[in-house]
């Protein structure tokens, strides 16, 4: 970096054109097979498919692929609480599964149940947290090729990002090393999950109906610590997230644990993430995406609370950003804007005491993937080449904040995305 630097041979020279140069983003927590997976079926939820009819359309149109017709998305506003009568009565001659846009579900048909011999198991086809489960009884399928979702990362701008599946193990370490050898994952990558990875946080699935018992949790924690491995604790409602933290608190919490999502966070619970240092990843995005459903069904004491931005920066939190793609939109800039403005689909403001600047929502997504929340990245001499180019400066982009002002993304100094028109060289 220099004010006057000279090409060397055969040098490429990139006319920014007075654009911003950004560190590339980091997706702080996603599910990248499962976003490879998803882009390959049939959504099922708001605001593709709005109501019963466009879901049975949508399911009788669709084309079956290695057999079956896989959707995503669904949510409870569409056409109730879908069990295998209902999607029989939807689609019957195919086997049929669709995904919760929670990622916590999955509802199959007659013939799907049957394919996988699982009737006596699931007789209402209703399989929660069972995505383990499901993967071994479909092993015989390939997983889904990476290409086509890392290119979508890469057309955002995001050069890094961490897999936050629970389920993650060896196999799932081999197959993300794989696709990097072969170039399918150009972006740096940190992974997450169960026993016996090499690195990452010990992740821990919190669901209010079936909690474990404290003593438990602790113990849990405990040993994970003793494996030389800090914890990322998933917890969504007020009541996952104070056992969460208070587990911590028992158990001692050690640098890099993180609570996944937050989205209910009263004050004492902000309090006590302070008090420890624990690293909050939030999922501002869904304050766009989901926010007028929280209107409908959040309780109303909590909506103050939701997903909150201001109160953990002021209260010292380290504080980081995922988009939760599948399951969110994989798209940092719209999670950035839902961050500033606070606003939902439909035009709701939810919480705007907890609006953010720009430059903050933006530093949400700049941290360092082993230190999310830490001091933001810099463009600098001496840092890796994971840029981001805008097609504005930033004192206009900063006023917009959309994935249409991403020109280029490189990783390592490799150029690997270029919007037509952008630039010279």
């Amino acid at each position: 970096m220099g004010p006057q630097l000279v090409p060397l041979v055969n040098e490429q020279v990139y006319d920014a054109k007075g654009g911003a140069l950004l560190p590339g983003l980091h997706d702080h927590h996603l599910h990248l097979f499962g976003l490879a997976a998803a882009m390959r079926s049939l959504p099922c939820g708001p605001p593709q498919i709005a109501d019963r009819e466009e879901l049975a359309r949508a399911l009788l149109r669709a084309e079956p692929m290695d057999g079956w017709i896989r959707g995503v998305g669904y949510h409870e506003a569409v056409a109730g609480e879908l069990d295998r009568s209902a999607l029989d009565g939807f689609r019957a001659d195919l086997p049929v599964r669709i995904q919760h846009r929670s990622g916590a579900l999955w509802m199959l048909n007659s013939a799907a149940l049957e394919e996988l011999e699982a009737v006596d198991r699931w007789p209402d086809g209703r399989l929660f947290r069972a995505d383990r489960w499901l993967r071994d009884r479909l092993a015989a399928a390939d997983p889904p090729a990476l290409g086509a979702a890392t290119e979508r990362l890469l057309a955002v701008g995001v050069t890094g990002f961490t897999d936050a599946g629970a389920d993650n193990s060896v196999q799932t370490q081999a197959l993300f090393a794989e696709a990097e050898r072969a170039g399918r994952l150009p972006q740096h990558f940190r992974i997450m999950g169960g026993a016996g990875l090499a690195g990452g946080e010990r992740k821990l699935l919190l669901d209010e109906p079936r909690l474990p018992p404290f003593a438990e949790l602790v113990e849990w924690i405990r040993m994970a610590h003793q494996e030389g491995r800090s914890v990322a604790i998933h917890a969504v409602t007020r009541t996952e997230l104070v056992l969460a933290l208070s587990a911590l608190s028992e158990a001692c919490p050690r640098s890099g644990d993180r609570i996944e999502h937050a989205a209910v966070a009263p004050p004492e619970a902000v309090e006590l993430a302070a008090e420890m240092g624990v690293t909050v990843v939030v999922q501002p995005g869904f304050l766009y995406e989901r926010g007028d459903s929280y209107l409908r069904e959040v309780e109303f004491r909590d909506r103050r609370w939701l997903l909150r931005g201001r109160a953990w920066l002021e209260a010292g939190v380290p504080i980081a950003a995922g988009s939760d793609a599948p399951y969110g939109t994989a798209d940092p800039w719209r999670a950035m804007a839902a961050a500033v403005d606070r606003r939902t689909r439909l035009g709701a403001s939810l919480g705007p005491d907890e609006a953010l600047t720009p430059e903050e929502a933006l530093a949400l997504f700049s941290g360092p993937l082993e230190q999310p929340g830490d001091r933001p990245r810099k463009v600098e001499a001496g840092a890796p080449a994971d840029l981001c180019l805008l097609s504005r400066p930033w004192k206009e982009a900063r006023k917009v904040l959309t994935s249409e002002l991403v020109v280029a993304t490189f990783c390592a100094g490799r150029l690997f995305t270029r919007r037509r028109g952008s630039g010279n060289g």
